[in-house]
This record gives C-alpha cells, structure tokens and sequence, in this order.
C-alpha cells in the first residue's frame, strides 16, 4: 500500500485529506457516520475570540453546482471552545486544527494565543477573509498589507504550525500568498468562498438577508484549482487545496496542480462520509498508477 502521509511545515498528517471549516462542525457531529481517527486532521469551525450570533435568517441557499452561505461565523468564542468542546474532542487520533476569524488584528493575536496552550491543537487556520472593522469593511486578505499585518502578529504569539487561507475575491492571489509567507506563514489554505448572490425573482428580493453570500460546491472548483496552481508555482510553504472536492478525482487534481494535503467542505453535507471515499480512492489511485508515495504526484503539472 502507498504511503499517504504528508508534511504541512512540522505538522504530520497521516493523509493529505482535510475537511474545511464552517462544513464540519467540531468533527464529533460526524463521529455516527465516519472514523475521524482515519482523517489526515479535521479543521473546527470558525472561532473567534468573543461570541458571536451570526447573520439573520435565511443565511444559505442553494445554487446551481453549489450553494451560498452567509452564516456570518457563529460560535460561541474561543473561551467556550476551550473549557467544553475541546475536551470532548481531543482524543480523536487525527489532527485537530482550529479556524481563527476576528474582526481586528487584536482579536486574532489573542484568539491565537490562548489555542497555542492547547496540547492536542498543533495548527491553526486564519480565516484573512473577514471584514476589518478599523478599515470599513474591507477584508483583510483582499491586501497584501491587510493579509501581511495579520499573519506578522499572529506568528510572534503562535509557535506552532500557522495556514493562513487566502481569498479569492483579490486580483493576485499568488502575491498574497508570498506576502503571507514572508511574514512566518508555515502554509497558506486556498480558495475561500467566492463572492456571490442570489435573487428570488418572484418574490423580487434576496435569497440571503446579507444580500450577498460565500460561493462553494463544485461550481467553484475550475477556479480553485487554477489558483491553487498559481500559487503553489509562486511559494516555497505547503498548499492546502479546497474548493469544490466531491470526490476522490476532484482530490488528486488539487494535488496535480500543487496541493500537498486538500480539504473537503460542501460535500461533507451531501455524503457525510465523502472523506473516507477519498482516502480510500488516493490508496487505490496509487495501486493503479504504482505510486509509491502520494508525495510522488504532488505539483506534477
């Protein structure tokens, strides 16, 4: 059997496959359905430092070849995560990575600091495509400034291995990504959602009550993939591919294009056990190609 294992800077997986954020809650939802112990790791929702309610209702809606989603990162803030979740969760044999948002880059920087007290939390994920609030609205990951200011105080208080996932409502996101790296990232995670909206023609008005939402499902993958090339052309660090993997073959074209590990989101709500499907497609993938190690093919065009 071919080895599956890869490396994200220090972190071991022992496969590239991944779920994303804000698709797979804290993992223990999908415990009935899937072995989490066999997953590469499992990346929890989005956390952020204080509470948080979301958007108003409707907040998703479906599209052709995907859907929109407007949920607007609820959870109950990194305390919470900490005394309650984490505890039930941290056995599982497979890494535990937490997605980090926040408003300023102050929330970020404290968010960060109280998960790197964590033993069984040895990455996290930093969500740059929230809106910062000190520059109106604007994201931070939609600027190489915004994106390097983040990721340069994030890693003076974060030791252990740092993605940082990148937009790809920017014009260049390769040069996002050089900035992020140059300022400590141990890998960067591609695509977030894409800007998008939906109209109910008869009722002459928004799906959404943000009026516009995040585009994921397969819809977005051609567009993924591409800027997953790019970038893994552009930076020396690890590339996370995401955006639009339903199966086992969506998986190994990220990885072709440059991905060293992919994460599956919109699927996960169509099969919940999706993940074990493609681990068990990259092992028979590699019979058939006689691949020995999955490293093999990574980057190939």
């Amino acid at each position: 059997m071919a080895k599956l294992s890869v490396n994200i800077g220090s972190l071991a997986l022992k496969n590239p496959v991944l779920t994303a954020s804000g698709t797979f809650g804290y993992g223990e939802e999908f415990a009935p359905f899937i072995d989490l112990n066999r997953l590469g790791g499992y990346i929890i929702k989005g956390t952020t430092l204080e509470h948080r309610e979301g958007n108003p209702y409707p907040r998703m809606v479906e599209t052709p070849s995907g859907m929109l989603n407007a949920v607007g990162l609820q959870n109950k803030g990194v305390d919470y995560f900490i005394n309650n979740i984490y505890p039930r969760i941290k056995g599982y044999d497979s890494e535990l990575i937490v997605n980090v948002s926040g408003a300023k880059v102050e929330d970020y920087v404290e968010t960060a600091r109280r998960l790197a007290s964590l033993d069984k939390v040895n990455a996290i994920e930093v969500n740059i495509s929230c809106p910062n609030v000190k520059e109106g609205g604007m994201a931070f990951g939609t600027t190489t400034a915004g994106a390097a200011e983040v990721t340069r105080a994030i890693r003076e208080v974060y030791p252990k291995t740092l993605i940082v996932k990148l937009s790809p409502n920017v014009t260049s996101i390769a040069d996002i990504a050089k900035a992020v790296e140059a300022e400590g990232a141990d890998s960067v995670s591609l695509i977030n959602t894409l800007m998008g909206m939906s109209i109910d023609v008869e009722r002459r008005r928004p799906h959404l009550s943000t009026i516009t939402g995040g585009l994921s499902g397969p819809a977005v993958r051609p567009v993924a993939v591409r800027m997953v090339w790019q970038v893994a052309k552009a930076v020396k660090i690890p590339v996370i591919g995401l955006g639009g993997i339903m199966d086992g073959r969506d998986a190994i074209e990220f990885m072709l294009a440059g991905a060293t590990a992919v994460e599956i989101g919109t699927a996960n709500f169509i099969d919940p056990a999706v993940t074990m499907k493609v681990i068990d497609y990259m092992e028979d993938y590699c019979a058939r190609h006689g691949i020995n190690d999955i490293n093999e093919i990574i980057g190939e065009i």
